[in-house]
């Protein structure tokens, strides 16, 4: 069974950088497609945005393009999301999920909740203004 480990959250001001890390273990990472989403408090979970398998494809949330950053390592069976330019609005637990893909989707991408059946516990950003 897959397990997902979210790190690198915490409290930053309006404007700042946060390296959110999402460590899989108990399967081959690589067969994984991967997304992180979040969720604010009183609204659902969210995408904001996934890798396919290889690492060559990704997508963002409109609301977060040109500020965070995908990307993966098989090497390390890691996912990252790299955030800057942080906004008030981007405070939520950040989640990252998990779905096994066949090799002939390796270009694919998922981008709605109920695709992924694996997910963190979540990491808390805080964005203060």
């Amino acid at each position: 069974q897959v397990q997902l480990a979210e790190s690198g959250g915490g409290l930053v001001q309006t404007g700042g950088s946060l390296s959110l890390s999402c460590t899989v273990s108990g399967r081959t990472f690589s067969n994984y497609a991967m997304g992180w989403f979040r969720q604010a408090p009183g609204k659902e979970r969210e995408f904001v945005a996934a890798v396919s398998r290889n690492g060559r494809r990704t997508d963002y949330a409109d609301s977060v393009k040109g500020r965070f950053t995908i990307s993966r390592d098989n090497a390390r069976n890691t996912a990252d999301l790299q955030t800057n330019s942080l906004k008030p609005e981007d405070t939520a637990v950040y989640y990252c999920a998990a779905r096994e893909a066949p090799f002939y989707t390796t270009y694919e991408i998922y981008t709605r909740v109920y695709e992924y059946p694996a997910w963190g516990q979540g990491t808390q950003v805080t964005v203060s203004s």
